[in-house]
């Protein structure tokens, strides 16, 4: 049978990581939910966090079938891993993890910067996990970003279709959002200097990152690499949960159900520009309180 995995989120930044999985793993089933009911998570406490989680793995597991869990969630992996794990007889992989092993991989200095939301940030999990690989990491909260990337304030370069015309007129607002990254990654720098860090490797700690590379990789000083644990993490799923995919089911058809608890027409209208393509009718769920 044609495995199933789930895929959750609070919101739809989580859709990065999905279309990366489906990139690697063209002949699985995918069942993606967004908790758009109850973001931002960043507000709520752990254990509410820990609550929320638990029941959207429990309606992939239990009403979709789903095989594998990937928490394509910054907020939930570094704060409700276990909760989620205890949750689900599946496998479940979060995206924290694999960012920090992709950082790990790349880096030479051996020191790492992270930019994410403040919940992530505050949480300090990409500095344990990178820690625990033997590298320094430094993380800084970057709260603007994730409103531009909604906005569509994005390079024009990442919109699938977009003419040069639609790109000319993007251009102002794209401006903006290149500022503010700038002045993030100016701060950041200057930080690690102080600290004596020399550091050489970017995470990207928010899945709303991605749609922002281009301009990130244009605002990194020379030569650093940029680490997208959207990518990262697709990559540990295919590794996890993808031995068999391609020769075991070469004629399957790739499926795909959207679900969300709350702004169902919203996430219609921003997905497409997270998956890079129409992510079709997205279902209402009620997971309860």
């Amino acid at each position: 049978m044609t495995p199933t995995i789930g895929v959750f989120d609070s919101g739809f930044g989580g859709l990065t990581v999905l279309r990366a999985l489906l990139a690697r793993l063209p002949h699985a089933r995918f069942a993606f939910i967004g908790d758009t009911a109850r973001l931002p998570y960043g507000s709520k406490s752990q254990r509410t966090i820990a609550r929320y989680a638990a029941q959207s793995a429990r309606f992939l597991v239990n009403e979709q079938g789903a095989e594998f869990l990937v928490i394509a969630c910054n907020t939930a992996s570094a704060l409700a891993l276990d909760a989620i794990k205890d949750a689900v007889p599946v496998p479940v992989l979060g995206v924290i993890e694999p960012g920090a092993e992709a950082a790990r991989a790349a880096s030479r200095t051996g020191d790492v910067l992270v930019i994410a939301t403040d919940a992530t940030v505050q949480s300090h999990a990409y500095a344990a996990a990178c820690r625990a690989r033997g590298l320094r990491a430094l993380e800084k909260a970057c709260p603007l970003l994730v409103p531009l990337v909604e906005e569509g304030w994005t390079d024009a370069a990442h919109v699938t279709g977009a003419s040069a015309a639609q790109a000319a007129s993007a251009a102002p607002q794209v401006a903006v959002t290149a500022e503010v990254i700038r002045i993030y990654l100016t701060e950041l720098n200057a930080e690690a200097a102080a600290q004596g860090m020399n550091p050489d490797t970017l995470v990207l700690g928010c899945t709303h990152y991605p749609l922002l590379r281009s301009l990130i990789e244009r605002a990194v000083p020379p030569g650093m690499k940029v680490i997208d644990s959207a990518e990262s993490a697709a990559e540990a799923a295919a590794r996890l949960f993808g031995q068999q995919d391609a020769e075991a089911f070469p004629t399957a058809t790739q499926a795909l159900r959207c679900f969300a608890t709350d702004s169902v027409e919203k996430f219609e209208r921003l997905g497409s520009r997270f998956l890079g393509r129409p992510v079709g009718k997205v279902e209402l769920v009620d997971l309860g309180g």
